[in-house]
């Protein structure tokens, strides 16, 4: 496996990651996974009723079973007697107040159930074939339990395409809920320092064994409309969106902090925000060796000036740095060379975090998630 250094530090978080897929994979009968629930529960009474009562096991209830998000959608209108034709069909409700709002446009995709959280939400899985790049891979999603709320039913919800580091292949680390993405979202919402975001989670390449910088490569998978493309096409046909770049944004760790700062700044018309973690600032893979042209193409430095060129549209990028990681003086030399007029540059540091998931969503929970709450739009519930 080709190594990169600078993406070194998370190869045990997605070994973690590999081996908890390898796990759900090797238990794919109900019985056998319910066997396991009971020597776990037996173990559990055995330390008495408190002890039970600290595993948790909610979490386990219902993994591989089919998952449906929208569980209160809006109910057909009847059609108006004196306009419509005997038999018309009903007419779908339409959203109401926001013309920005986009309902699921289907295909319908089929989710199973990866885990679910002390909230009761749940982070399901599905096998997506992206129709533009050609490209199937596994996505992972999680919606905030204020999706399923009926006072919410006709609003848009905004997107956080979330991205690993490392090989970021066959897994998205961000679906673990070891690392705390999502309750740290759903704890933001009750706070009133986040928006509750449908988070998509995509694998970050085709394979293990080269980095794809989410790109384009010629001869390779195409990476860069998967992300840009097949993954947002997605997240519409499935759930309640925005049609503008207003509730669409980024966040990702090392090597997926790299690509989700480059397809902001490449597209700057489908997103708006990106929190890049611990990141690098040029593309580095060894596929671009003879495409120097389409490299650049790719490079947030390139892209960054091309913005600043043209005067927008602005863009807004929340670099994360752990203290005790290095990267810092790339980020704030990025910062003071781009960071100008349409491209809104800001740096956060994570007091004594290293560079590892769990130290980002820290600083997620501790000024990154309001960020960009509050720059990006937020569902509105129905009046009454």
């Amino acid at each position: 496996m080709h190594q990169y250094p600078q993406h070194q530090g998370y190869q045990e978080q997605q070994a973690h990651q590999e081996d908890h897929e390898q796990q759900a994979h090797a238990q794919p009968k109900r019985s056998r996974r319910r066997i396991w629930i009971s020597a776990v529960v037996a173990l559990a009474l055995l330390l008495g009723g408190g002890g039970f009562a600290a595993w948790k096991l909610d979490w386990l209830s219902g993994n591989g079973e089919a998952v449906s998000f929208g569980k209160n959608p809006p109910q057909a209108q009847a059609p108006a007697p004196e306009t419509s034709e005997p038999g018309a069909p009903a007419t779908p409700a339409k959203p109401s107040g926001d013309p920005d709002v986009l309902m699921p446009a289907g295909p319908k995709s089929d989710f199973k159930q990866t885990t679910r959280l002390d909230d009761g939400t749940i982070i399901a899985k599905t096998r997506l074939a992206g129709a533009k790049s050609g490209f199937e891979g596994d996505v992972w999603v999680w919606a905030p339990k204020e999706y399923d709320d009926p006072k919410y039913a006709k609003s848009g919800f905004p997107v956080l395409i979330a991205l690993p580091g490392g090989n970021g292949f066959p897994a998205n680390y961000w679906s673990d809920r070891s690392l705390g993405l999502q309750k740290a979202i759903g704890e933001g919402v009750q706070a009133g320092t986040s928006l509750p975001f449908i988070v998509i989670m995509p694998v970050l390449n085709p394979d293990a064994k080269y980095y794809y910088d989410g790109s384009d490569i010629p001869g390779q998978a195409k990476m860069g409309t998967w992300m840009a493309e097949d993954v947002p096409d997605f997240a519409k046909a499935n759930f309640r969106t925005y049609k503008s770049r207003d509730g669409w944004a980024f966040m990702g760790s090392s090597s997926g902090a790299f690509v989700g700062m480059k397809t902001v700044l490449q597209h700057p018309d489908r997103f708006k925000a990106v929190i890049a973690s611990g990141g690098e600032i040029v593309p580095d893979s060894p596929l671009w060796k003879g495409h120097q042209a389409e490299m650049d193409a790719n490079n947030p430095e390139e892209l960054a000036q091309k913005l600043i060129d043209g005067n927008g549209p602005e863009v807004y990028i929340n670099f994360q740095i752990g203290t005790k990681e290095s990267g810092k003086e790339r980020m704030t030399k990025f910062q003071q060379q781009y960071g100008k007029g349409p491209v809104k540059i800001t740096i956060r540091d994570i007091q004594n975090g290293e560079h590892n998931g769990w130290h980002y969503v820290r600083g997620m929970k501790e000024g990154s998630l309001e960020w960009v709450s509050k720059v990006l739009k937020g569902p509105k519930p129905e009046a009454g």
